[in-house]
């Protein structure tokens, strides 16, 4: 067992991950530390993103239109499989992502 305490996490390099967790099926649960943005992609199955200490600016993409969510700490963004997204933090963040292993 172990208490994980996000405010002390600090990766070397803009998206930085902490494995915390495999479940059965290839889901992982991963504490993510950044500064700058992600990249725009589409995920192979569904994420869970969790502004745990920070804020993020998450931009999405429908139908061509682009739309940015401001998301704060305890704030949830959920992306289904096939929803096109980015990231970008405003500073440093930490998050926690639960996601299908390997997804981009």
């Amino acid at each position: 067992m172990r208490k994980i305490s996000p405010e002390t996490f600090t990766g070397s390099h803009a998206w930085e991950a902490m494995d915390i967790e495999r479940f059965t099926g290839a889901t992982t649960v991963r504490l993510h530390w950044t500064d700058e943005p992600y990249k725009w992609h589409i995920n192979d199955g569904p994420e869970v993103f969790v502004v745990l200490d920070g804020a993020v600016d998450m931009h999405t993409r429908e139908d061509g239109k682009e739309t940015v969510h401001e998301m704060k700490a305890g704030e949830v963004f959920h992306a289904r499989e096939g929803d096109e997204h980015v990231a970008h933090p405003c500073g440093a963040a930490r998050v926690l992502v639960i996601e299908t292993e390997g997804s981009v």
